[in-house]
């Protein structure tokens, strides 16, 4: 992608979100990555929903820790997956007393040998908690780089993250990161995309969302 486009695409972000920020709800960096492992498979809004009470029972790595497993369980039910989650997060507290003295790692090869935590995971933690940067590809960013011409249809979730970190200026991949995600969870939407306001429909990769816009201006 040129930097012509690249630079078109990233003022209508800040045009269109300037103020992209995390919507996580946390207040220091064991919440954060709690919360992140957490909303997998899960909107954001139900894991601050649940962690509004989870955060005022457990204050500290070792109230998850030696938490008894369906005590976890039964504190993690409203969301998806809370049996595995759970499971995660005991054992990730476990480890982080053991191999890091109780506190989050802002390594991000370190983080990745925490139980239920991956390469997106690590990356919005280190970003988010120590603001390092870094371009977390969750299922909006890739789906937005995709439509808008920053990777392929086929590359994989690491081949977005690299083509992003090259077209994007390093000083700009946080922000853009939150950025990427507001337009996808606001405006390019998996399903019922908002094409007809969209300022960046004549560059969109994908046949059919071109198509509609034309035989709605037909």
């Amino acid at each position: 992608m040129n930097k012509e486009k690249v630079t078109r695409i990233l003022n209508e972000f800040d045009r269109m979100f300037p103020d992209a920020a995390c919507e996580l709800v946390h207040d220091n960096e064991l919440e954060l990555l709690i919360a992140v492992m957490l909303s997998a498979q899960t909107t954001d809004a139900s894991v601050n929903k649940l962690t509004k009470t989870l955060f005022q029972k457990y204050h500290t790595v070792e109230d998850y820790a030696h938490a008894p497993i369906e005590q976890l369980e039964n504190d993690l039910r409203s969301i998806g997956l809370y049996r595995n989650k759970a499971k995660n997060v005991k054992a990730m507290a476990q480890q982080l007393i053991v191999e890091f003295g109780g506190q989050v790692p802002c390594d991000h090869d370190a983080l990745q040998t925490l139980p239920g935590v991956g390469r997106k995971t690590a990356n919005v933690v280190v970003s988010e908690g120590f603001k390092v940067p870094a371009i977390a590809v969750d299922t909006h960013v890739e789906r937005i780089s995709k439509r808008l011409g920053f990777a392929l249809k086929k590359d994989s979730v690491l081949t977005v993250e690299k083509k992003l970190m090259k077209a994007v200026p390093k000083e700009r991949w946080i922000k853009t990161h939150h950025q990427m995600i507001f337009f996808g969870r606001y405006h390019c939407k998996s399903m019922n995309p908002m094409c007809q306001d969209c300022h960046l429909i004549d560059i969109c990769k994908e046949p059919k969302r071109k198509k509609f816009i034309i035989n709605e201006s037909a």
